[in-house]
């Protein structure tokens, strides 16, 4: 009995020592994960579980609109008062019909099995009405003549590959903001409840410089994680900051994770908005997507057509910091919540 009880408080003193010991090199080697600040560091374990979680909550989300578009001819001297005239579109030379599509990504933020509600940019599912084209003068200036009028018939917004997400409805917008919440409900229940982001909403205020962040999001429609680094913490009033992430097409809307004090203390600090980059307009035998290919050592002799392009600063992106997401969240609970959609996020209180 007396050889048991000594082993036995060996042991228990041999277990404090190796706790104390590892309390003691996480200390001193991770200084930095005990003082309630966002880490910068690489997280010092691993974390793969969380993060397939996570992802599971940030879905693909796909936007297009279907356009009527009537083209003036030069001598028909069409303004833009004329265009709300009775009978003004009898006047067109030729109607010709388009669409306009954008991709990103969203995250769900309130599931059921009867409704979902997820949190994306307002860019992504924010397609104008009318889009009017005029033409240009000698001196090529506009002219106050209108060459087309686009207007728009319809719009749908859908995730890929969820089961009834092919009609999902902007429920909530706001243009400044770049925010939107989408979602729909259903009249038979969803077979299995969708993911929903659990975890808590921080401050990127307290973000500083070299903080690090993960990014969930489809680029390319690829789900993927990726890691970033925080520049320009506070650009405005509501603290957002720039990421050197490679961003591609359709990670706007894709959500930014920080950890404080270690993982798996991650708090969402933001949404991804867009890569910075700069706007030109380029001349081509075709539309974007219609795979019409030219022979370059043969004149063209088919119709032309002008597309507006971005060359994408890679390396630089814009992200929209948590606490306006919270002032939008808090603007439109009242409206959701009426509706059926509870979103989370309240006011975080913090231990002191």
């Amino acid at each position: 009995m007396r050889a048991r009880s000594w082993m036995f408080t060996l042991c228990a003193a041999m277990a404090v020592v190796s706790l104390s010991c590892t309390s003691l090199v996480y200390r001193e080697v991770y200084p930095t994960l005990l003082d309630g600040k966002y880490d910068s560091e690489f997280p010092y374990k691993g974390c793969s579980q969380q993060l397939e979680e996570i992802s599971e909550s940030v879905r693909m989300l796909n936007a297009i609109a279907y356009y009527r578009n009537f083209v003036f001819a030069p001598e028909a001297r069409i303004t833009r008062e004329q265009l709300a005239e009775p009978f003004v579109h009898e006047k067109a030379e030729r109607v010709v019909f388009l669409n306009r599509t954008s991709s990103g990504s969203a995250a769900i933020v309130a599931s059921s099995r009867y409704s979902i509600a997820m949190l994306t940019c307002a860019h992504i599912v924010d397609f104008p009405d009318t889009v009017v084209t005029y033409y240009a003068g000698a001196d090529r200036r506009p002219t106050p003549y209108v060459q087309s009028c686009a207007v728009k018939e319809r719009e749908e917004f859908y995730i890929a590959g969820v089961q009834g997400m092919s009609q999902l409805q902007v429920l909530a917008k706001d243009r400044g903001a770049d925010l939107a919440v989408v979602g729909r409900k259903f009249v038979q229940p969803l077979a299995v409840e969708n993911s929903a982001l659990t975890y808590p909403l921080g401050n990127a205020k307290e973000l500083e410089w070299g903080a690090f962040v993960y990014i969930f999001g489809y680029p390319s429609g690829h789900r993927m994680v990726t890691k970033a680094i925080v520049s320009s913490p506070n650009r405005d009033r509501r603290g957002s900051f720039y990421l050197d992430s490679g961003h591609r097409r359709g990670y706007s809307g894709g959500i930014v994770l920080a950890v404080r004090d270690g993982v798996p203390n991650f708090e969402l600090v933001g949404l991804v908005r867009a890569a910075k980059g700069n706007i030109e307009y380029v001349v081509t035998p075709s539309r974007e997507g219609e795979g019409i290919e030219a022979d370059p050592s043969l004149p063209y002799r088919g119709d032309l057509f002008v597309e507006r392009r971005t060359d994408v600063e890679y390396g630089v992106a814009e992200a929209i910091s948590a606490e306006a997401l919270r002032e939008f969240v808090d603007q439109h609970r009242e409206q959701l919540t009426g509706e059926g959609y509870l979103l989370p996020w309240k006011t975080v209180e913090r231990a002191e």
